[in-house]
């Protein structure tokens, strides 16, 4: 058995952009439809979802047989946290709340193997080396590790190069609705102040060699970052479609909810 090659991490550096959608329902049934659909990546949310170890596991198996790749975002970026992701068999990293270099360098650290990290061994009990099936795994699982850090605030801005420019940091995602709140614009990341210093990121990012990503359920939005050079972009969050559709159900036979509630707000994660 060999090493499964990160082909999310093979195709950062390419011209087209790769389309990805957010798993928020921490359930191994829905991750197979949305895997199921032809998406480019799923991300397994663990940061506001209500997933634990073992539905990230469920959902990592479940994602496996199709062409979407996986991506975990941890609760944090504790090297405990990190290691258990990885051992499940997670090969790319949304790491949230970074915001400065020497947070970025610790995450490095803590992805990576000793002596370039403090990685723990315990590849007998890890279906990453398909619990040492994989013969040279080991030696070779740090080349397969793709982080992605997520900078979401005025202090991670303000160290946005520097945190993009770490050695080991394949590429920086933009957390829109956590920095409009930082900004002063909570629930408003469309606001025209928010869109400028995201503009502004992107292309900070990618000056640095470095990918960028972004999560916009809004179209318009996610086809400007696109079109600035985002090498990542998540366009839709699985709650807020299976909401959406459901109320939209229901309005037809129930005509008298069309004014209860406006459904989920798409440009707000």
């Amino acid at each position: 058995m060999d090493l499964m090659t990160n082909t999310f991490k093979a195709k950062l550096g390419e011209e087209s952009a790769q389309i990805g959608l957010w798993l928020g329902l921490a359930d191994a049934y829905p991750a197979e439809l949305a895997a199921n659909a032809g998406f480019d990546w799923l991300l397994i949310d663990a940061e506001h979802a209500p997933n634990t170890i073992p539905s990230i596991l469920s959902q990592l198996q479940a994602i496996a047989p199709y062409q979407a790749q996986p991506i975990v975002r941890p609760p944090d970026s504790s090297t405990v946290g990190i290691k258990q992701v990885l051992d499940l068999g997670a090969q790319t990293l949304l790491v949230p709340m970074v915001e400065t270099a020497e947070q970025a360098e610790g995450i490095v650290r803590a992805a990576h193997y000793p002596p370039g990290g403090v990685r723990g061994v315990g590849s007998a009990l890890a279906r990453a080396s398909r619990w040492n099936s994989i013969p040279d795994y080991l030696q070779r699982a740090d080349e397969e590790v793709c982080l992605l850090l997520q900078v979401e605030s005025v202090a991670g801005l303000k160290n946005l190069e520097a945190i993009a420019k770490v050695s080991g940091v394949d590429g920086v995602f933009i957390g829109p609705a956590d920095l409009a709140a930082a900004m002063g614009h909570l629930g408003n990341p469309g606001h025209p102040e928010v869109q400028n210093t995201i503009e502004t990121a992107i292309q900070a990012i990618r000056s640095c060699g470095k990918a960028a990503g972004i999560l916009a359920a809004d179209e318009t939005l996610a086809r400007r970052y696109l079109e600035l050079g985002a090498n990542f972009v998540a366009v839709g969050v699985d709650t807020s479609l299976l909401t959406k559709a459901l109320k939209s159900l229901a309005v037809k036979f129930k005509p008298e909810l069309s004014g209860n509630d406006s459904g989920p707000q798409s440009s707000v994660y």
